[in-house]
């Protein structure tokens, strides 16, 4: 089978995701959202007139030629109406976030005045301009103002606008669920001893963690065993269940694998040869209108895989934008010889990026580059892809793709 380039196998996989159904979430679920709607502002943020700081209000052309004597009237608290306003040669004893009272024009900060013995008066001690530590009504959100447009991800300071404005429900995509099953009887999970041929399933809970750091519910369907009808079973269901499916193992070209012939079977999937390495065997398909992703068995080349095509993906499937699909790629400079042999594949060696003192990506290797080596992918916070050939040498550019990036 002839090896199919990385671009094309995503651009297929992309074309078969189509995003979830949007709907309404709580401030308290929309965090790392993304919005469907543009949210508009209902009202003004602030809502009044109000003091920047504590101090006193008082009428700007009353402190010029400072400093001078000005009678205090009142004090204004936050939370409550002015109850009386500021005439000629008065003052206002102001809390930060009080509504300013009538005739006011301006705030001199509390460091810059002198109370009188018993607070009847207070001498300020500089001059100010109309306007000086007041926050207007209206200057930070006017009403119709788009609050959150359409395919943002929602952060805190995003939650906290909308708060502000009194939107308590946002609509958003929702996070896909997205179903993990292992299968095989040599497979084993727990702390238990080993029987001949056995090992321990690291892929599942590795798919799931990779799932949730993609901003989707991972659901730990488990591990069946070499069973045809428990096989099938197992997909059904999950297709039924889930909004897509991830498994790893027996999508390499020339296996008899159980997983294969079921697949075939209930959906309609594309067997491929990625030309990448680790990671070149690929299935993707459907079961009904649900995603199946078949990744490589071997727990680096499935890392490798979800990384450059299912994650891509499932972040469209949750409204994403397509600047966001994929890991942040940026230039980096190899600080060693970073080897290859040419075997018509772009290798994408697993590397440790940190930034310099010159305020560029160093990267180095982070270890064994073989596909079972787990621990050095562990270590790794980035991916270099390296085309055909001889690899690059140290002090050559890179680009490198950040696996701990956003």
């Amino acid at each position: 089978m002839p090896l199919v380039p990385l671009e094309e196998a995503r651009a297929y996989v992309l074309d078969a995701c189509r995003s979830l159904r949007p709907g309404p979430a709580s401030l308290a679920d929309a965090l790392g959202r993304v919005t469907a709607l543009p949210v508009v502002s209902g009202e003004a943020v602030p809502p009044f007139d109000n003091s920047a700081m504590d101090g006193f209000a008082v009428r700007a052309a009353d402190t010029a030629g400072a400093p001078v004597s000005l009678a205090v009237v009142a004090t204004a608290a936050a939370g409550q109406a002015p109850a009386v306003g500021v005439g000629p040669g008065q003052a206002v004893r102001i809390m930060t976030g009080a509504p300013l009272p009538p005739g006011a024009d301006a705030v001199v900060m509390v460091e810059r005045t002198v109370p009188s013995q018993g607070g009847a008066s207070v001498e300020v001690q500089i001059s100010v301009t109309p306007g000086t530590a007041c926050r207007r009504a209206g200057d930070d959100l006017s009403p119709g103002d788009v609050v959150a447009d359409a395919g943002v991800v929602l952060s805190p300071g995003h939650l906290g606008v909308l708060a502000s404005v009194g939107v308590t429900e946002v609509t958003v995509f929702p996070p896909a669920r997205v179903g993990v099953l292992s299968t095989g009887d040599e497979l084993v999970s727990g702390s238990g001893p080993l029987q001949p041929g056995q090992i321990r399933d690291s892929n599942r809970p590795t798919l799931c963690a990779l799932l949730v750091q993609a901003g989707c519910e991972a659901v730990d369907l488990g591990t069946v065993a070499d069973d045809g009808p428990a096989i099938s079973e197992a997909f059904r269901a999950a297709a039924e269940c889930c909004d897509a499916v991830v498994t790893s193992g027996g999508v390499s070209m020339g296996d008899f694998d159980l997983v294969k012939v079921v697949l075939d079977r209930l959906g309609e999937m594309r067997w491929m040869q990625v030309a990448i390495k680790p990671a070149k065997p690929f299935a993707f398909g459907l079961v009904g209108t649900t995603p199946v992703f078949g990744l490589p068995g071997n727990p680096v080349s499935s890392m490798v895989s979800f990384e450059l095509l299912a994650r891509p993906a499932l972040r469209k499937m949750t409204g994403f934008p397509p600047s966001a699909w994929a890991r942040p790629a940026v230039a980096a400079v190899a600080d060693e010889d970073l080897r290859r042999r040419p075997d018509g594949k772009t290798h994408f060696v697993r590397v440790v990026a940190t930034v310099g003192h010159d305020g560029r990506y160093h990267v180095r290797s982070a270890g064994g580059q073989g596909s079972h080596h787990l621990s050095a992918m562990a270590a790794a916070n980035a991916l270099a892809p390296l085309d055909d050939g001889e690899g690059v040498e140290a002090g050559a550019a890179v680009s490198v793709l950040l696996l701990d990036g956003p």
